[in-house]
């Protein structure tokens, strides 16, 4: 359903949604009271919007958290094989966002593989690399997190400068990494990483699926959340179908001395969803990378500029995603990379 078919009520639903899915055995129903509808009225608005509005329903787990080595990664590519060479990264299961930029470094994805990977990050990279015969490729791994959590404002009622505090802070993240997942938490993660049922009771399926009561998986969850392993449990927007046509990574050069005081000011926004320290090579300056998310591109400019309005760093570029390749989200803790390995170590005779 196209965002301008959207009443005040669906808005309101998905600002919702995307914020929060109470973890209880009857999720929907608490949310229908907070909108002021029926739980009837709240499935069938949700079911509607489902697959177009709204991508997934699920848990959003933190990937380091989990054990995963993840990484942003840059490549250069003759622009006549990068449709074609796209589809080689495409293949690797950990890859969930790959995109084509505006820049010389013109494919973008992200990666992540478990802990017991056979090859490990910087190897996978290199052989992916290879395969697609890149004239240039660069890890750009997290080296501290200041902000992630997509908030897409759907009833448009923020400023381009608005404040929200960051909901999930790299500090959360180390005290998450020092936490032991068991192989219960595993079996829970298997299940609640699955899109959501719209329905009364949607927990039900999912725990009968790990062998678990409703209420036994739902402490799981809970207890993945106190510990940070799970950022949150949430619908993901179909950014474009939801309104939001434009997303800019403003990325900044900012003084190494600088970084830490400009990357938490960067990350305070309330329309930056994304907001790290990354590190840099000889061919790319920028070591801050801010991401927005707009109705257009003059929107995510405004929303830019505000940045750069307090912070007073200007040397920035805004890299704008003109074509998406891939976008999915990780799946943990199942076969597929394993899988792939196994068959590029046969292939190549690593």
């Amino acid at each position: 359903m196209s965002v301008d078919l959207l009443d005040a009520v669906d808005k309101e639903i998905l600002d919702l949604v995307q914020k929060e899915i109470p973890l209880v055995a009857e999720p929907f129903k608490e949310l229908a009271e907070k909108v002021g509808i029926s739980e009837e009225e709240f499935l069938q608005r949700l079911n509607k919007m489902k697959g177009e509005s709204i991508r997934q329903i699920s848990a959003i787990c933190d990937t380091k958290a989990l054990g995963y080595k993840s990484s942003l990664v840059a490549a250069r590519i003759a622009p006549d094989k990068l449709d074609e060479m796209a589809k080689v990264f495409n293949q690797h299961p950990g890859i969930t966002h790959n995109y084509k930029r505006n820049h010389d470094f013109n494919l973008w994805f992200t990666i992540a593989v478990p802990p017991n990977s056979r090859f490990g990050l910087e190897k996978t990279v290199e052989i992916l690399g290879e395969m697609a015969n890149v004239e240039s490729i660069r890890i750009l791994p997290t080296l501290k997190l200041y902000k992630i959590g997509v908030q897409l404002d759907v009833k448009k009622e923020s400023e381009a400068n608005a404040k929200a505090a960051p909901t999930y802070t790299e500090e959360m993240r180390q005290a998450a990494m020092n936490m032991e997942l068991t192989d219960s938490d595993i079996k829970a993660i298997l299940e609640l990483q699955k899109d959501l049922e719209i329905t009364s009771r949607p927990f039900d399926v999912l725990a009968a699926n790990a062998g678990m009561t409703t209420d036994e998986l739902l402490g799981h969850a809970h207890k993945l959340v106190e510990r940070g392993q799970m950022r949150r449990f949430s619908a993901v927007l179909n950014h474009r179908k939801a309104g939001f046509r434009a997303n800019g990574m403003g990325v900044w050069n900012v003084p190494e001395d600088q970084a830490n005081e400009i990357g938490l000011k960067m990350g305070s926004f309330r329309a930056v969803s994304h907001c790290y320290l990354r590190p840099t090579y000889p061919d790319w300056k920028y070591n801050i990378f801010t991401m927005v998310h707009g109705r257009d591109m003059e929107e995510c400019e405004s929303i830019l500029q505000a940045i750069e309005d307090e912070t007073g760093i200007t040397d920035r570029i805004t890299l704008y995603s003109t074509k998406e390749y891939k976008k999915t989200r990780v799946s943990y803790f199942t076969p597929e990379i394993y899988e792939w390995e196994e068959e590029v170590a046969q292939r190549l005779g690593l």
